[in-house]
């Protein structure tokens, strides 16, 4: 990956990974998920996406590569406007990990999983060997390249499938509920992950201690507008806000003793 991001028609460096504008959108049966949603994160930044149940966090993540579109507002990345013209590459720049990583895992073997975007990309030979070589070293993961997945511990799947997403070699990596089933061990070998990562993380999760150890800054998505954005320590020390959209800390967690996120 580049260490600036150029605008694709000015050239001029790009400070934001993601840009989001007014963006609205309802489903075919008439319900609204998204009222005006506005936000950035600039490059490098790792941001939580909090919110209750219903708040439209999974129809966000969806139009930040195009799943869903035709919607009122825009999107870039990276200076990319979300469309038909640049689908291929913003799927290319926005990675996504799903919350079961078996939903990723399908080949035979970690080595192939982790080839398959880039072979599918046009990578072929000693390039695409050193792509997964690369991707599997970040995630700790290189001494397990010719297994079976599913001969894996979950937190091992999880780790393959980021980087089967960083073998993209992604602008922006969106996780959903990465912390979700993993054990303290593999809980903290994942969260030393991704303090190491060169990329935009916008990590989309119900676990306010995690998104508090990972992300200085977090987004609360509520009703399909964002109701606050800011550091996360003050947010999740505001009890009235958290009440106000169904959030709620680990029962005497206070964040303020916590300490700040890693930067």
């Amino acid at each position: 990956m580049d260490p600036v991001t150029t605008d694709p028609v000015t050239t001029n460096p790009v400070p934001y990974s993601l840009e989001v504008s007014g963006l609205a959108f309802a489903y075919p049966d008439g319900h609204q998920a998204l009222f005006g949603v506005d936000f950035a994160l600039e490059r490098g930044e790792r941001v939580a996406l909090l919110g209750p149940n219903g708040a439209g966090k999974t129809t966000l993540v969806l139009h930040l590569n195009g799943i869903l579109t035709a919607g009122a507002g825009s999107v870039r990345v990276a200076g990319l406007p979300v469309d038909r013209a640049h689908m291929a590459e913003v799927r290319q720049r926005v990675g996504i990990v799903f919350q079961d990583p078996d939903d990723q895992l399908f080949m035979p073997t970690v080595r192939e999983d982790v080839a398959f975007g880039p072979a599918n990309a046009g990578l072929r030979g000693a390039e695409l060997d050193a792509r997964v070589t690369r991707a599997l070293e970040r995630v700790g993961m290189a001494g397990h390249a010719d297994r079976p997945p599913h001969h894996l511990s979950f937190g091992q799947r999880r780790r393959v499938a980021v980087a089967t997403v960083l073998a993209m070699e992604p602008e922006i990596l969106v996780l959903d509920e990465p912390s979700s089933n993993l054990d303290p061990a593999s809980r903290r070998e994942l969260a030393e992950i991704l303090t190491s990562l060169d990329v935009t993380v916008l990590m989309v999760t119900h676990d306010l201690p995690y998104a508090l150890e990972l992300c200085p800054r977090s987004l609360i998505l509520s009703g399909g507008t964002v109701v606050a954005d800011g550091p996360t320590p003050e947010l999740l020390a505001d009890g009235t806000l958290l009440r106000a959209h169904r959030l709620e800390l680990p029962f005497g967690f206070s964040p303020r003793r916590a300490g700040p996120p890693a930067l």
